[in-house]
């Protein structure tokens, strides 16, 4: 007996009266639409980045071209360093740090500048209060009583200095000297000024932390604030 077949299953009819329906794709345009550059696009990519720079380099960041050898050797005449505009305020200022400040007194003529410049850069030895000394002759500086190792930035072979001083510095003053003490007309050469060889804070403009040029010797310029790990802090007085 023959195997029943299946039957066919019923095709649905299509009405022509109702459409078929089909997807539907949005028609896109292979061809990228220009927009025109706009006022607001100018503001954006032109004008705020250079506001942005001028802005760091007005109040933040300060750059200097080193006039002597005063530093050598951690910066060597002709270096340019970049120094940060936060110091002495907000930023406080440290025993070691590397500072830039307006000639107080007159301290340029002693110091055989190659470029016209009326700021100096020394290292910051000696805090409001700190009494600041040395015996000369290779004795080392000796801050509120404790002998403090040098070595660390001092130019190889010169003496922390030949000459004998003792200096209290007092409120709102800086005791200063240069890596170089043999060719650095600093605190210690001007203790004749009226103020003792001391920087006015308020002179300070700026903490130098890199050198930006010339391009064989970029690198950051170390503060060396654990030489001055041991010194006890003095209240100045006025």
């Amino acid at each position: 007996m023959p195997a029943a077949s299946a039957a066919p299953l019923p095709q649905p009819q299509h009405d022509p009266a109702t459409p078929t329906p089909t997807a539907h794709f949005r028609h896109r345009d292979p061809t990228p639409t220009r927009t025109p550059f706009t006022l607001r696009d100018i503001l954006l990519w032109c004008v705020l980045p250079v506001l942005v720079v001028l802005g760091l380099r007005l109040f933040v960041f300060g750059l200097y071209a080193i006039p002597s050898g005063s530093m050598e050797n951690t910066i060597m005449p002709g270096d340019r360093v970049i120094t940060t505009h936060l110091s002495p305020r907000p930023i406080t200022l440290r025993r070691g740090d590397i500072v830039v400040f307006k000639d107080p007194a007159n301290w340029l003529a002693n110091e055989g500048a190659t470029h016209n410049s009326d700021r100096l850069i020394k290292r910051l030895i000696g805090l409001p209060g700190d009494t600041v000394e040395c015996a000369g002759g290779g004795a080392p500086i000796v801050i509120n009583g404790v002998p403090i190792d040098e070595s660390a930035y001092l130019k190889p072979g010169v003496e922390p200095s030949r000459s004998a001083f003792s200096v209290t510095v007092p409120a709102g003053r800086l005791f200063v000297l240069g890596d170089n003490r043999a060719n650095s007309a600093d605190s210690r050469a001007h203790t004749n000024d009226g103020a003792q060889g001391l920087v006015p804070v308020g002179d300070v403009e700026g903490v130098a932390f890199m050198r930006y040029w010339p391009l064989n010797r970029v690198g950051w310029l170390s503060a060396h604030h654990d030489v001055f790990r041991a010194v006890p802090s003095r209240t100045p007085t006025s």
